[in-house]
């Protein structure tokens, strides 16, 4: 067993071969909560949540880290604008990128650190930086010196001499325009922390740098984040963390973005879709399907018909479950093993469609064995069906899913009873042979937004596409 991953640095597939053997520790760029996420956002948490799945099912023991940033430029804007705290502002879009993971099915990572709960590790990064002499103050903000660095820019491979380092207002005293900055010099009304270089707050490139030095040691396995992180900020981390003396990431992995009409989705385009409205107009588990299903590299334009292709590829494989779970007439684990096929995708730089091919294949095959009446293939099938669902979060009879939510499954029985009542009045409809009676309530049912299907063990229901 070999599992590959593209690595942005090396700029080709590469073997991965843990540090400690037996053992992956990934650090994911998370939120900035200066608003609630975009499903772009979560894109990123999800296929990084598909990739630690991968690595434990290959019985790996995974230390996850995933930040908070909750303290820069956009959230301190945000608070002047809306007259609000820049903390209370934070805290709330933390907990909407919280339940936005939740929701989607992303396992909560191993930590969780918050820049602001690491100005401490960040003044000794910074302090360490400066004795080594590449790092200086200048009014008040604390500027990394990039000419002090040879492999800068060795991530996104640029030439120093083109550089455009982005810069913020503020930023004075710089010896080299392409420096930037570790930490910025208070202003009036804004928050600040004290240092031996005056009051001021952190800048966006030296937490995580900081955090992942805490979490995870001087070198860990895999750094991710989106592709549009690959510079100014991940070549930034690197330069701190490599000059202070870690060997920090052995893997660089970029997920591609989700865009609309061709341009990225962000607050700033004004094409966002947030996840607290996608969730009222789509199942969780069908939008983590049209999110987690591409290649983790791909693009995804969004469009709603891709979402409705989505849910009804979906829910054909949630149909075969179903239909296998009542034949077997009792729980039926997932097997222990994924078919060769799936596992050969996976490993292959986590080549998810390829894996879905799989399990398409698959459930072709248990609706053959289901029409044949063959129960044992049907049980077999769905046992890989549910493995193989498992790896990608997405198996209907996990516990997560099985209500959609926190009182789903309350509300699931309720509707259940109700529409039981109903089936049970066209059964005996039929059993008289009212056939307009019978067809009526069908229609109603369909109308309403159900599914109903006739079987050899009585008629079931399911909820049809949006």
């Amino acid at each position: 067993m070999t599992i590959r991953l593209y690595d942005t640095s090396a700029r080709q597939i590469r073997d991965f071969s843990p540090l400690k053997p037996g053992c992956v520790s990934i650090y994911l760029c998370g939120a900035t909560v200066q608003a609630a996420p975009h499903i772009g956002h979560i894109r990123s948490g999800l296929n990084f949540d598909i990739m630690r799945r991968w690595f434990e099912y290959r019985g790996l023991e995974v230390t996850f880290v995933r930040n908070v940033t909750d303290i820069d430029d956009k959230i301190i804007a945000k608070s002047a604008e809306q007259g609000r705290p820049w903390w209370s502002i934070g805290y709330e879009n933390e907990r909407a990128f919280t339940d936005g993971y939740r929701a989607l099915g992303c396992l909560p990572p191993t930590y969780e650190p918050r820049a602001t709960g690491h100005i401490t590790e960040m003044v000794e990064m910074m302090r360490g930086l400066i004795e080594r002499g590449h790092a200086y103050e200048a009014d008040g903000n604390v500027y990394f010196a990039v000419t002090s660095f040879p492999e800068y820019l060795e991530l996104s491979n640029q030439e120093l001499e083109n550089l455009l380092q982005p810069s913020g207002e503020g930023e004075t005293g710089k010896r080299d325009p392409r420096d930037f900055a570790m930490w910025k010099a208070a202003k009036p009304g804004e928050p600040s922390w004290e240092t031996p270089w005056g009051r001021g707050r952190p800048g966006w490139h030296l937490e995580c740098s900081a955090m992942a030095h805490k979490y995870l040691g001087t070198a860990f396995d895999i750094h991710g984040g989106g592709l549009d992180l690959v510079f100014p900020h991940h070549e930034n981390e690197i330069a701190q963390a490599k000059a202070y003396g870690d060997e920090f990431a052995r893997y660089w992995v970029h997920n591609a973005w989700v865009t609309m009409s061709g341009e990225k989705m962000s607050k700033s385009l004004g094409n966002s879709v947030l996840v607290s409205e996608m969730v009222k107009r789509w199942r969780p588990i069908v939008l983590r399907y049209y999110l987690g299903t591409p290649h983790y590299r791909s693009m995804i334009e969004y469009s709603e018909d891709a979402l409705r292709e989505a849910e009804s590829a979906f829910t054909r494989i949630e149909g075969f479950v179903q239909r296998a779970a009542e034949l077997a007439g009792g729980p039926v684990e997932p097997s222990a093993e994924v078919p060769p096929a799936f596992a050969e995708a996976m490993d292959d730089d986590l080549g998810v469609p390829q894996a879905l091919a799989v399990v398409h294949t698959t459930v072709r095959q248990g609706n053959s064995a289901l029409a044949a009446d063959d129960k044992e293939a049907v049980v077999a099938r769905l046992a890989e069906v549910r493995a193989m669902l498992g790896v990608l979060g997405l198996d209907p009879l996990d516990p997560h899913w099985a209500g959609e939510g926190d009182r789903g499954e309350d509300l699931h029985d309720v509707v259940d009873s109700l529409v039981r009542l109903v089936l049970d009045q066209r059964e005996a409809a039929r059993a008289r042979k009212d056939w307009p009676t019978a067809d009526a309530i069908r229609d109603r049912l369909n109308q309403s937004g159900l599914v109903i299907e006739d079987s050899p063990q009585g008629p079931r229901w399911s909820l049809g596409p949006s």
